[in-house]
């Protein structure tokens, strides 16, 4: 009970919280957002908006890449924080573009996500993960 009110915290417990943290976002965008986007890439493709004119093909392309294939680095804990980056990139459009920054109500996935993806770029992906094995 002493231990549940303590504000010391161990390396061992900063490692696990990465590892629940980074499981947790990546396989819920994996699964939920970017498995549906890259099996429907023709459907989504059709209702994807056209962001900086580089057509609405390109940008599904990289949003896939952005959720799907970051995610499953993420999961691995590989390129961590470069992986990062494009789901930071991506959640912050949806939340200006696509819900015009509507923190509590449309956008509060993407908000959640969001502050998720920047704790682990600026933490790391922790002790159990493959950059933490071969210590990047």
């Amino acid at each position: 009970m002493k231990k549940l009110f303590s504000s010391k915290y161990s390396a061992n417990a900063v490692n696990a919280g990465m590892l629940v943290l980074r499981l947790g976002l990546g396989i819920l965008m994996l699964v939920n957002y970017g498995y549906h986007k890259i099996t429907h890439f023709s459907e989504t493709a059709r209702h994807m908006p056209n962001l900086l004119g580089m057509g609405t093909t390109v940008n599904t392309a990289l949003i896939i890449f952005a959720e799907f294939f970051c995610s499953l680095f993420i999961i691995l804990g590989l390129f961590t924080r470069f992986a990062c980056i494009p789901l930071i990139i991506a959640m912050s459009v949806v939340l200006y573009k696509v819900t015009h920054l509507d923190f509590f109500g449309q956008g509060e996935k993407a908000a959640l996500f969001l502050t998720g993806y920047l704790a682990i770029l600026l933490i790391g992906p922790g002790k159990v993960s493959v950059d933490g094995m071969i210590g990047k």
